[in-house]
């Protein structure tokens, strides 16, 4: 017959080995309930297609990334843009935080990052929240959608540029 202390130390060994069970187990397989990484999720360069005065970006780039950035070459050097997707709205705005220099901005949620200063703006108005740079806000601009891409007029994109070089809004 076993004692009573056996029996306890039976009792504790057998949920000792079936907590590493259940440990060693990792992960259950299947769809996670929130797909999207955490933290700011990082722009992605693409090149966009010029044709005249039209530049155009695939939709389905912005849909796959979130966050892209492009450049457009014009007489006066490189100038870039960012294109990211905020629920089921597509924007695109200047890409450059002119004190600090940036070409490059994350998405947090709701909102733009600089990669260098980390100065954050409102990714639906492009306003300064806080941070160094936050009175150079990201003009937009227009755009539209043709045949799977996002077709801007190269003059709109050149005035958004123009516009985010100064402080506050024109």
């Amino acid at each position: 017959m076993m004692r009573r202390g056996n029996i306890a130390w039976c009792i504790l060994l057998l949920l000792v080995l079936i907590s590493s069970l259940v440990a060693c187990s990792g992960p259950t397989s299947g769809p996670t309930p929130n797909p999207k990484p955490p933290g700011a999720i990082k722009a992605t360069w693409i090149e966009p297609q010029v044709v005249g005065d039209t530049v155009s970006i695939p939709v389905s780039e912005v849909e796959d990334n979130k966050i892209v950035h492009f450049k457009l070459v014009t007489l006066g050097g490189d100038i870039a843009f960012m294109a990211y997707e905020l629920g089921v709205e597509v924007y695109i705005r200047s890409n450059v935080c002119p004190p600090c220099r940036s070409v490059g901005f994350s998405l947090q949620g709701d909102t733009l990052v600089c990669d260098t200063c980390k100065t954050t703006f409102n990714a639906k108005t492009g306003d300064g929240i806080e941070g160094a740079c936050m009175n150079f806000p990201k003009a937009s601009v227009p755009y539209e959608l043709r045949d799977g891409n996002l077709a801007m007029k190269g003059a709109d994109l050149t005035a958004a540029y123009q516009s985010t070089l100064n402080p506050g809004w024109p």
